[in-house]
């Protein structure tokens, strides 16, 4: 398996099971997180859906968010990380600050040295 492969879907069964931890502990009967054939669905009710998935032909990871709207990562071997490149940030980095302010709490989805959890 190539290492997009292998990083992308670190990098996705990471940030699910991160969320899921998150959420249990919130508690909030309108927050769920899904994740089948690619793509990972966060439900924050009222306050918007992101939408993550894999796009294997361009070997990327696309983002959706209700806040900043749609972004295009690229793994970054130097940064060890999936980074948009228009704006240099980590899709790690504006998934932890966006949540943090619509969760109310200090987030952090431990996307980071995504070669690490690929081994």
């Amino acid at each position: 398996m190539d290492l997009y492969h292998r990083y992308s879907d670190a990098t996705m069964d990471k940030m699910l099971e991160s969320l899921e931890n998150i959420l249990d502990q919130l508690g909030d009967r309108d927050c769920e997180v899904e994740y089948s054939s690619g793509v990972l669905t966060l439900k924050l009710g009222d306050r918007g859906t992101y939408v993550i998935n894999k796009q294997p032909p361009n070997k990327q990871i696309w983002l959706s968010s209700p806040f900043s709207g749609p972004k295009r990562y690229d793994y970054s071997e130097a940064e060890d990380n999936w980074i948009y490149i228009r704006d240099g940030r980590s899709m790690g980095e504006l998934l932890n600050q966006e949540l943090a302010v619509v969760l109310e709490r200090d987030i952090d989805l431990g996307l980071r040295n995504i070669s690490a959890d690929a081994d």
